[in-house]
């Protein structure tokens, strides 16, 4: 029975989302957006929502296109982690 536990992989939640906000040291804001039925007339809405995830090295910037992970809390309103960058931000 101890094999099993020691072997299992915890799961944590991961979303992908672009780097709205890169002005704090080692804090990016990542804006996630998703589309979901309207509960009463079922009608597809875009609902997003703004998380702070860690940062370490200060490498992802403004539009950038990351996956975050959820984390133990760092701080106040940041308990997620930045995990890989899937797009780098087009320069216009």
């Amino acid at each position: 029975m101890s094999a099993t536990t020691e072997n299992a992989v915890k799961n944590t939640r991961t979303l992908i989302g672009r780097v709205v906000s890169d002005k704090r040291s080692k804090t990016v804001t990542v804006l996630i957006e998703r589309r979901a039925a309207h509960p009463l007339y079922g009608k597809i809405v875009a609902r997003s929502r703004k998380y702070h995830a860690h940062d370490e090295k200060g490498e992802y910037k403004l539009g950038d296109l990351v996956e975050i992970a959820e984390g133990r809390p760092i701080s106040k309103t940041k308990s997620w982690v930045v995990t890989r960058l899937v797009e780098k931000a087009k320069l216009v």
